[in-house]
């Protein structure tokens, strides 16, 4: 794999995402230098195009394939040790990609928050990704990295500290500045409309452990609903990304053997705040959150979003926004004995689009360069278990995330 002309392709560079992407490894690794990388997308003259808006050296390889065109990814697969892809939804134009990925040996990662099709891919990429080495790494973008490894970073460290797992731990939004990317609202868009071919689909999406196939564990919260938290000792509403993330840190668990336990509760929702107007928050947002469920199953009004609220190719929220955005969430954890830990994780850009970029493209390079096959063997993995603790110390170093214990 060393031998590949490129350790990473971005596919999909000419999208809004993808084009942060490569500006992110443009500044921070150059061309040409440490890291070997290029860019790919349908349209040459895209490409070009992008290129010289960043001030890209002409030396940074073009490569041109369609997402659909299955002999063309298999010719861009083989050129590079791992793949970054922002062409979503995944469910619709990621399906050739991944496949040649698995087949070849190419590691694979991406932003996708699409359970449905990531429980469908699973048992059919396990098989040949197992064979040919492939590390194949779903979500690697806000949902659901800080999520998954802040989980992760906090049950080691109750280990350390406390001596046993946490048999619960509570993710909890504190704050956060910024957008969700349009790749997430046309995924959740496409999601339903999927839903609306395939009743049996509701069963997958409502089932925390979609993700484990043949594993069965405790019943979870319902996330769904207004609820004072005894934990956090605060009120918290319903958090949109929660669906994906508590699957993919089940999954987590499932893969890294079950340290904490196969009664191991996580739920994830957002503080609204203490008291009187903590609990009115918390209950309007539970309420507008069934509304918007309701109104996105019905196929008109995705229509309507498609058309009149999702960005437009290209678009986005401007530099300033991106720089000036951030999030933060807590996440409160519990032993068998009653013991209690806290930990946040912090970001420094907004989330949808300045950290993600970021958190995609140093998942990548973790991948190659810090993760072996004998650490991380090909198969279907989670970030926080085929890359754990040398991703979370590696975002800290260079993506701009914190992660930190709170005393009591």
């Amino acid at each position: 794999m060393n031998q590949k002309p490129h350790d990473l392709i971005v596919f999909g560079a000419t999208g809004f995402t993808g084009r942060l992407v490569a500006e992110y490894l443009h500044t921070t690794y150059g061309v040409g230098q440490e890291v070997k990388w290029a860019m790919a997308g349908r349209s040459l003259d895209k490409l070009r195009r992008v290129r010289d808006e960043l001030g890209i050296s002409e030396d940074l390889p073009l490569l041109v394939a369609d997402a659909s065109d299955t002999a063309a990814l298999k010719k861009l697969v083989a050129q590079t040790r791992v793949v970054i892809t922002t062409v979503g939804p995944y469910q619709l134009h990621g399906n050739e990609l991944v496949a040649a990925c698995a087949e070849a040996g190419t590691d694979y990662v991406d932003l996708c928050g699409e359970p449905g099709w990531m429980a469908e891919k699973i048992p059919q990429l396990q098989k040949p990704a197992a064979a040919s080495g492939a590390r194949i790494v779903f979500s690697c973008g806000f949902d659901s990295i800080p999520f998954d490894l802040g989980v992760v970073f906090l049950q080691h460290e109750s280990m350390q500290r406390l001596g046993d797992p946490l048999v619960r731990v509570h993710g909890r939004v504190k704050t956060m500045k910024g957008t969700f990317s349009g790749g997430t609202a046309a995924s959740l868009l496409a999601t339903m409309e999927a839903v609306g071919r395939d009743r049996s689909l509701i069963k997958t999406l409502g089932n925390p452990y979609a993700l484990v196939p043949g594993f069965k564990g405790p019943r979870q919260p319902n996330d769904g609903v207004a609820e004072y938290d005894e934990l956090a000792k605060a009120w918290t509403a319903p958090f949109v990304m929660a669906p994906i993330n508590t699957k993919n840190v089940h999954r987590t668990h499932a893969l890294r053997g079950h340290p904490w336990g196969t009664d191991f509760i996580y739920s994830e929702r957002m503080l609204t705040g203490k008291g009187s107007k903590g609990e009115q928050r918390a209950k309007k947002m539970a309420r507008n959150t069934k509304i918007q469920n309701v109104l996105l199953a019905i196929g008109p009004t995705r229509a309507l979003i498609r058309r009149f609220a999702l960005p437009k190719p290209g678009e986005g929220p401007n530099k300033h926004q991106r720089e000036t955005g951030h999030y933060e969430v807590l996440f409160v954890g519990q032993t068998a004995g009653g013991q209690t830990l806290s930990a946040t994780v912090k970001g420094d850009r907004d989330p949808g689009y300045g950290s993600t970029c970021k958190l995609i493209a140093e998942s990548a390079l973790c991948l190659a360069n810090e993760v072996d096959l004998q650490m991380t063997p090909g198969g279907v993995w989670t970030p926080g278990a085929a890359m754990g603790l040398t991703l979370q110390r590696r975002l800290q170093a260079k993506a701009g995330l914190t992660f930190a214990l709170l005393s009591d």
